[in-house]
């Protein structure tokens, strides 16, 4: 049986849904990015949200797309770093409530929290404290934790970690794995541009990028970077909001739509569209069926506050990919 690795920040996330985005430009967060803070200015942040509406998950990106594909029924695992702390356990305990292998180091650093703040338009602005995530390094990885697993995926918020990343594609290429890499953000995208087209071309087999991502890439629009991207790797995916995604293999292009559902929270959607698009590919399905399904499992997960859903979500998303398998 075919089974996924993940590597990622080791993340809680910390869903927080505000009244209007005055907040944002008190704290100096830019809309719809992702800043890395301190310890200090995150606890600042949560004293201030206290007594808004949130939901405490297990989150980084590459741990979201590894839970949609155990909650699909793949076999995974996930190699991170947390602290000795409560979030520590509760993030352990999650992953082996949703049958993930956790392949977890631990550190005497609090483990890392992304503090999700969900504006009114469903638009998701990050203020990130990665603490003992950020210590996860070339050091810790084996090839041993590699055997038994046939892709690894990575989070490109990992990419400002050269080294880590790096010894990371090459202990998978030496153990036979395929690389997938979701590029997560624009801004970490421009800061690492050569380190990223080095990476691509010679590791990288699947890349998985919105539009904005995409364009930082390439500084071309969504379908010009589709073509650069396909050239570099196997698989190119460039997710293209509502209007669904492109994906592009050699000659071989597909458009697929988007399953139209309203928008109520943004958060995991580009990871649970990694997880559908994965599951068809496991599944050997064409590149159009995996994109429908990766348009199933984004769909879906926007309905709800956070990138965990209920079994019921669940239930019906299966029944929808059963409809087209």
């Amino acid at each position: 049986m075919t089974k996924v690795l993940g590597l990622g920040n080791a993340l809680v996330d910390i869903m927080t849904k505000l009244k209007n985005d005055s907040f944002l430009g008190e704290h100096s967060l830019p809309k719809g990015s992702m800043q890395l803070v301190d310890l200090k200015t995150s606890g600042n942040i949560i004293k201030d949200t206290l007594n808004f509406e949130k939901q405490l998950q297990s989150g980084g990106s590459a741990a979201n797309t590894i839970h949609g594909l155990s909650n699909l029924g793949i076999k995974t695992g996930y190699i991170g770093k947390v602290g000795n702390d409560e979030l520590g356990v509760f993030f352990k305990n999650d992953m082996e409530k949703n049958n993930i292998e956790p392949k977890l180091f631990s550190s005497n650093t609090e483990t890392g929290r992304a503090i999700a703040l969900v504006s009114p338009d469903s638009e998701r602005t990050f203020a990130t404290y990665l603490g003992a995530a950020v210590e996860l390094n070339a050091d810790n990885l084996t090839t041993d934790l590699f055997k038994g697993y046939e892709y690894l995926h990575l989070e490109g918020y990992l990419i400002i970690n050269n080294e880590l990343v790096l010894k990371a594609v090459k202990l998978a290429k030496e153990n036979g794995l395929k690389v997938s890499l979701d590029l997560a953000s624009y801004n970490v995208v421009e800061g690492n541009l050569e380190f990223l087209h080095n990476l691509v071309k010679n590791y990288v087999d699947i890349v998985f990028a919105n539009e904005e991502e995409a364009k930082a890439y390439t500084g071309k629009a969504p379908i010009d970077a589709l073509d650069e991207i396909a050239k570099q790797c196997e698989i190119a995916i460039v997710k293209i909001g509502s209007k669904g995604s492109m994906i592009k293999r050699g000659s071989e292009f597909h458009k697929v739509e988007s399953i139209g559902i309203s928008a109520f929270d943004t958060t995991g959607a580009g990871d649970l569209y990694a997880s559908g698009f994965f599951y068809g590919l496991i599944k050997g399905m064409p590149l159009d069926k995996c994109g429908m399904i990766g348009s199933i499992t984004s769909g879906k997960v926007i309905e709800v506050l956070g990138s965990k859903m209920p079994e019921k979500s669940w239930e019906d998303i299966r029944n929808m990919i059963s409809k087209i398998s």
